[in-house]
């Protein structure tokens, strides 16, 4: 069986990353740009982060933001990862001295290893859906035949996932991880708890059928 590592992004509120964490979450995602619905605020996400345990990743989120707001935020949350969601270049992203994702954006028809090539010390990357320019969590999917074959770098996908598709994705193209967001909510940044443990058993089970 292979494990498939999950990260619940746009979380706003500290009773959900506690259902996160108790669901076995591996990572949770803040997002701290305020060109977001889900904007979480840097008192909000400091006390999220400070509430999470050893071995669960806070990943504070970012898009096309000034160096002062993300250098602001770094240093009053903590985060352990950085992801970048715009248009922003391998010296901006690893300016902060942090590991860092690189959003993909599978609207615009971009070329993928490409875009992998631009980002060498990137940890891994985020196939989303959205177009380059925009912010994720809108809930839609893009075509997952457009996901290369055997990436040679850890990617996760995103994008439109839910309790009733993530299982499908999984076994189709076999990411490292899988992000979601709008897909287990009530409202934008309320997450519902009964569709993350879906969303989590979906995975787990997705995961049992797939064979080394």
């Amino acid at each position: 069986m292979r494990r498939v590592r999950i990260k619940f992004c746009g979380i706003t509120r500290p009773e959900d990353a506690h259902a996160a964490v108790a669901l076995g979450a591996d990572a949770i995602g803040l997002v701290l740009t305020r060109k977001s619905i889900r904007f979480a605020g840097v008192e909000r996400a400091r006390a999220i982060r400070a509430a999470l345990p050893p071995f669960v990743a806070a990943v504070a989120l970012f898009l096309d933001d000034t160096p002062e707001w993300i250098a602001q935020a770094i240093a009053a949350v903590g985060p352990d990862l950085l992801q970048f969601h715009g248009n922003e270049d391998a010296a901006a992203c690893a300016r902060f001295g942090l590991p860092y994702l690189k959003a993909i954006p599978m609207a615009g028809g971009g070329d993928v290893a490409a875009a992998m090539a631009a980002h060498p010390q990137a940890r891994g990357f985020l196939l989303d859906s959205h177009a380059p320019g925009e912010g994720g969590g809108r809930g839609v999917t893009f075509d997952w035949s457009r996901v290369p074959a055997a990436l040679p770098r850890p990617w996760i996908l995103a994008g439109g996932l839910t309790c009733d598709n993530v299982a499908t994705a999984v076994r189709t193209v076999r990411p490292y991880a899988v992000d979601v967001s709008s897909g287990v909510e009530s409202a934008p940044g309320i997450k519902d708890p009964e569709k993350m443990r879906r969303f989590v058993a979906e995975v787990a089970r997705a995961c049992s059928e797939i064979e080394d």
